[in-house]
């Protein structure tokens, strides 16, 4: 593979630094924990690392509020920490890439001290800030994602200033180039210290509607969305203004421009507007970013004929462009629990972990996930998660997929109590209980991920999806003379499907770790949560 396009079809997991390994006992994992446990990631064979925030932080959004870009939070380690975890996955041939939330810094950053300070300090126009209406009520209807008005009073100013997510986390203003400039400074930091990627957060977030117009109000039919019920008044409002501004697009390609100077060094966007696949078509390409990733396959809806039509839509939007799919992640409810309805279901994990790994793009996979966790039920006495204690009951926030990592029957996490509780059904499905059974979900994971990187065709070919049934997804990839066919049964009962004409003639690949399936006289027979690779 080209050293420099190493993340087209690459496997990144993802860790939440939080919850994987705490080494000095304070319940809390951190970055010597990660570099204790790099040879296990290593070994699932994945190809790089994607580390959630370890920067200095008051820790109210849990590191998604930055208070130093440049400083790892003493909770986390130090600097030399994050250096020797670079170095060593190097040495094990993984690629890191570490999160950036560049949008927004937390209320105790030394540039919003600054700003608040006055109206005409150096960096008064660093963030949004706005006049009240002459009633004293903020500047307009834009409304804040954990719940209420997205503006917060600031009495030294007598200003009210924007917050998209917490009001400890004010947003910037990127209209100013100043900000801009220092925000680029701040990634070129870590570009030089070797860092191979960055996941960037929120990233239609950066620029906000410079006339500061009204959002204008949704259906109440159309008011769905990821953690978005009718019990949160985000979902009322189309959200036109506050994000997804065009003048972000000249930005993502002074940050382009900036990560070309790295050789190897990629990008990877989160993208949550309106219509997330159209704006992953705007953001990425050869001079923007090199991947995106949104939410549609982090919902509730796991049928045949939605998977299809997500990807087809973003393989349509963005011929050229690169996606990354995610099943799972540290803000949504786990996907062996969203998608499946019950408790542990191993046959289902591991198809999840094929289904993703089977598409055309990148891969993002959620810590956990190699070991089929399902979502922890935390009781309200033990929740961390200010967006989960604002909605509690309706929605219980994010601290159910973020539980930390089970590495022994008896945790194995942390010498003290965890900052969230481990359950018991995830003790009984610990990395130590799984390694010593050949059948467990994480050496079938470990076999997948081993065999695919020897697979063209999944890696970086083409797609194109076959007709079939609910609750059958099929399609082919095909790359460098290798043609695959990938079917799926997603569903808890056996399935028979009969062959297309023009695929009559498949036959089941020889050497699939997994192949839950058989071929007879043009017809599939697969098992439920059954996996189908055949030669076409």
């Amino acid at each position: 593979m080209d050293n420099t396009r190493w993340w087209r079809g690459a496997v990144i997991y993802q860790i939440y630094p939080r919850s994987y390994l705490d080494t000095d006992g304070d319940g809390v994992g951190d970055l010597p924990g990660i570099l204790e446990k790099l040879e296990y990631v290593a070994r699932l064979g994945v190809d790089a690392i994607w580390i959630s925030p370890f920067f200095k932080s008051p820790m109210a959004d849990f590191g998604y509020d930055i208070a130093d870009y440049r400083a790892v939070d003493p909770l986390f380690g130090t600097l030399e920490d994050f250096d020797r975890l670079l170095a060593k996955a190097h040495g094990l041939g993984l690629r890191v890439m570490i999160d950036q939330v560049l949008s927004h810094t937390s209320i105790e950053h030394a540039w919003f001290t600054e700003s608040r300070a006055s109206r005409d300090n150096a960096k008064h126009d660093w963030y949004v800030w706005a006049d009240p209406r002459p009633d004293g009520t903020p500047p307009n209807n834009w409304l804040s994602i954990f719940g209420g008005v997205a503006w917060r009073w600031e009495p030294r100013r007598e200003q009210y200033f924007l917050h998209n997510f917490l009001a400890s986390q004010p947003d910037l203003n990127f209209h100013n180039p100043a900000v801009r400039e220092a925000t680029l400074d701040n990634v070129k930091f870590w570009l030089e210290r070797g860092v191979d990627g960055l996941r960037l957060d929120a990233i239609n977030f950066c620029f906000h509607d410079a006339k500061l117009r009204d959002n204008p109000p949704k259906p109440a039919e159309l008011r769905t969305g990821r953690g978005f019920s009718a019990d949160n008044p985000y979902a009322y409002q189309y959200h036109w203004h506050n994000n997804t501004q065009p003048e972000n697009l000249r930005f993502l390609e002074d940050l382009r421009a900036l990560l070309d100077r790295y050789p190897g060094a990629a990008a990877l966007g989160e993208i949550s507007s309106e219509d997330s696949l159209a704006t992953m078509a705007e953001y990425v390409g050869d001079q923007r970013l090199h991947m995106g990733y949104s939410f549609e396959l982090l919902t509730d809806d796991s049928t045949a004929s939605y998977i299809r039509a997500t990807v087809e839509t973003i393989e349509a939007r963005m011929p050229h462009g690169w996606p990354c799919w995610a099943v799972s992640n540290h803000d949504v409810v786990r996907a062996v629990t969203r998608w499946g309805g019950g408790g542990p279901n191993p046959a289902l994990a591991r198809q999840l972990v094929a289904l993703v790994c089977s598409l055309r793009g990148s891969v993002c996979l959620y810590q956990g996930e190699e070991l089929g966790l399902t979502e922890a039920d935390v009781p309200y006495e033990a929740l961390q998660d200010p967006y989960g204690i604002a909605f509690w009951p309706n929605f219980k926030g994010r601290d159910g997929c973020r539980t930390p990592m089970p590495w022994t029957q008896d945790g194995g996490f942390s010498e003290q109590t965890p900052w969230l509780p481990i359950p018991e059904a995830h003790r009984a499905m610990s990395v130590v209980a799984q390694e010593s059974d050949a059948s467990s979900v994480l050496n079938a994971v470990r076999r997948f991920l081993g065999w695919r990187k020897d697979q063209p065709a999944l890696r970086t070919g083409d797609i194109a999806f076959l007709d079939a049934p609910e609750p059958v997804l099929a399609f082919v990839r095909r790359e460098a003379g290798q043609s695959l066919l990938v079917a799926f049964n997603l569903s808890e009962r056996d399935v028979e499907w009969t062959l297309p004409a023009s695929h009559a003639h498949a036959q089941l690949f020889d050497g699939a770790p997994v192949n839950d399936a058989r071929i007879v006289d043009g017809r599939v027979v697969l098992l439920p949560r059954g996996v189908c690779y055949a030669a076409v």
